[in-house]
């Protein structure tokens, strides 16, 4: 097993395979130069690229917001999943921007000059869906709403990059501090972004066609993938384990039904031992506290009147049902009245740069109408039952 280092790439001899690593910053005009450059000088029999399908579809076609279906979307109860994405999205386009170039832009180079010199094309990455879901499934309450504040946070942070930043960006040394930095704070939640990140790409690296293989990932994967490739082989059992969608934890799964328990109790409670007068005004704030806040979250996301009236209407039943949200019905309605244009489809990557954007374009104020009703008919459940003690 040997190790040689270029300027451009880290290069390993494993076993009859030649391995070579190029680390990328994803905004990074010098990245797609290194990387078209590589391909040509070496011509590997198969280049691997940090993307799973979905994202390397995204890449390709620019225009697949077009097909979205987003009454679809809704109805399976994709819209949280669809809001991180645009997030994230999002957050990086901002910083992409600053220097011209499309994030990504590096690895849908590497695929597409590998079709165009007839080389194999690998994905490597895992799905991200799954990444998401194994992060939320296996990090507690305190963790999730510290992820949920950074990425949305994120939305409002104004970070300045040029090509010198991004140049530091690419050392080792750097990344590997940050990232130990980032395992301090959120230990879960690094093992499963970046730590089974590395060792299932690893594994499709080493176990990719061909001879002479090289792979194009962020910086931040290169120092974890050269560990696993230069270790002990790994197991396809292991890579079936961190592919796997963990179940809801029992405590999750009873979480929901609970709030709604403890009214149900109250009220009955309230009518068998409590004050039977207070127990229609009970009600009325019951009705008043979810239904006025979860439209007055509609109404901060400009939603459509039809969609504030439905999330006046919907939150204080949805509350006492945890198998739909408020933020579904209302996400469902403002759909139908203000359904998002050609235009929004098209545009939705680049109007989400702004923070003005987010509310100008009709797709990505479904998701605002979702989050800020959500939010409102959740603080109306608590502030409710404060009031349901005076059944007593």
């Amino acid at each position: 097993m040997q190790e040689n280092r270029s300027d451009d790439y880290t290069q390993l001899q494993i076993d009859d395979k030649q391995i070579i690593l190029i680390g990328t910053a994803h905004i990074s005009q010098e990245s797609v130069d290194t990387v078209v450059r590589t391909i040509d000088a070496l011509l590997p029999d198969a280049v691997c690229v940090e993307l799973d399908e979905q994202r390397y579809r995204a890449l390709v076609n620019q225009k697949g917001w077009e097909s979205l279906n987003l009454k679809a979307v809704i109805k399976q109860k994709q819209l949280p999943f669809l809001l991180v994405n645009l997030a994230l999205s999002s957050y990086q386009k901002r910083m992409g921007l600053q220097t011209g170039v499309k994030p990504g832009a590096e690895l849908a180079a590497a695929a597409q000059t590998a079709e165009q010199r007839g080389m194999e094309v690998e994905l490597i990455d895992r799905n991200i869906r799954t990444t998401l879901l194994r992060v939320w499934r296996k990090t507690g309450l305190w963790n999730k709403l510290k992820v949920m504040a950074a990425l949305f946070g994120s939305l409002f942070e104004k970070q300045e990059l040029n090509e010198a930043e991004l140049a530091k960006l690419r050392e080792s040394d750097t990344l590997s501090s940050m990232l130990e930095e980032m395992g301090k704070l959120l230990p879960s939640v690094k093992q499963i972004l970046v730590d089974e990140r590395d060792l299932y790409m690893a594994y499709h690296i080493r176990n990719a066609p061909g001879e002479k293989i090289l792979a194009v990932v962020g910086a931040a994967h290169l120092p974890g993938i050269i560990k696993h490739l230069q270790g002990d082989e790994i197991s396809p059992e292991t890579i079936a384990e961190i592919t796997t969608i963990p179940p809801k934890s029992s405590f999750s799964r009873i979480v929901p039904w609970l709030i709604p328990g403890i009214v149900v109790l109250l009220f009955i409670g309230g009518f068998f031992f409590g004050n039977r007068d207070q127990l229609a005004d009970a009600a009325t704030a019951w009705i008043l506290a979810n239904g006025l806040l979860s439209a007055f979250g509609a109404l901060l996301a400009w939603g459509h009147p039809v969609t504030i009236l439905s999330a006046f209407v919907a939150a204080p039943l949805t509350s006492l049902n945890p198998t739909i949200g408020a933020g579904f019905v209302t996400g469902f309605v403002q759909a139908l009245v203000a359904p998002p244009t050609v235009r929004d489809m098209e545009q939705v990557g680049e109007d989400l740069v702004t923070l003005k954007g987010w509310w100008q374009n009709r797709l990505a104020r479904v998701m605002l109408v979702f989050l800020f009703s959500s939010i409102g008919s959740a603080v109306g459940t608590f502030v409710a039952l404060g009031w349901l003690k005076s059944l007593f």
